[in-house]
């Protein structure tokens, strides 16, 4: 691991490879899993803030969930996640062409919302795990995102450059340029 700020970073992250394939996994993040996406609290309240924003977006089905369960839950842990369907996908899936996608990232595209998709779906595969004095950034495999690790080696993107956006939003510009820095220099093999 490598530290840059208040997080801890696993080698995983800067040297594995990884590129979503939507063609090849239809977006099964989305519709698996044993909970909704995990929910910042100002996530949450932007989701209940901006429903009627977000309406047009969101299926028949999320949209009635949403309106049964709220615009975001707890689960067994009691963290503040999304709402699922029926126990399946998350509220917020939109299917186009038998591909799931995020009605929130699509608002967001359009407009309609000054707030894209839950960083937490943003940046995966990355977890995040937060501790008393620090951060724990983590490379998570999941055996539906094979395609996209078999894409990512053949494209040699490596998972920190696959979820950038993701980390700079999450992080900020200046902690990227050290953790891009700690990618391009650091000799891996001297930590084997």
């Amino acid at each position: 691991m490598i530290e840059i700020g208040d997080a801890l970073v696993s080698f995983d992250v800067l040297q594995k490879k990884f590129c979503c394939n939507l063609h090849a996994c239809k977006g099964a993040c989305c519709v698996f899993g044993d909970a909704g996406a995990p929910l910042t609290i100002e996530e949450a309240g932007d989701l209940e803030d901006f429903l009627d924003d977000l309406s047009p977006y969101i299926s028949a089905e999320g949209l009635l969930s949403i309106l049964e369960q709220g615009s975001f839950v707890r689960d067994d842990d009691g963290e503040i996640v999304t709402p699922l369907i029926n126990n399946k996908e998350c509220a917020f899936t939109v299917f186009e062409n038998g591909v799931a996608f995020c009605s929130i990232e699509k608002a967001f595209q359009a407009g309609a919302v000054p707030f894209n998709k839950p960083v937490s779906c943003h940046l995966y595969p990355i977890r995040i795990k937060a501790y008393e004095n620090y951060e724990a950034v983590n490379y998570d495999v999941w055996n539906i995102c094979n395609p996209a690790r078999d894409e990512g080696n053949q494209k040699d993107i490596p998972v920190y450059l696959f979820v950038k956006d993701a980390l700079i939003r999450k992080f900020g510009s200046e902690w990227f340029e050290q953790l891009d820095y700690a990618a391009r220099n650091l000799d891996f093999k001297k930590y084997e």
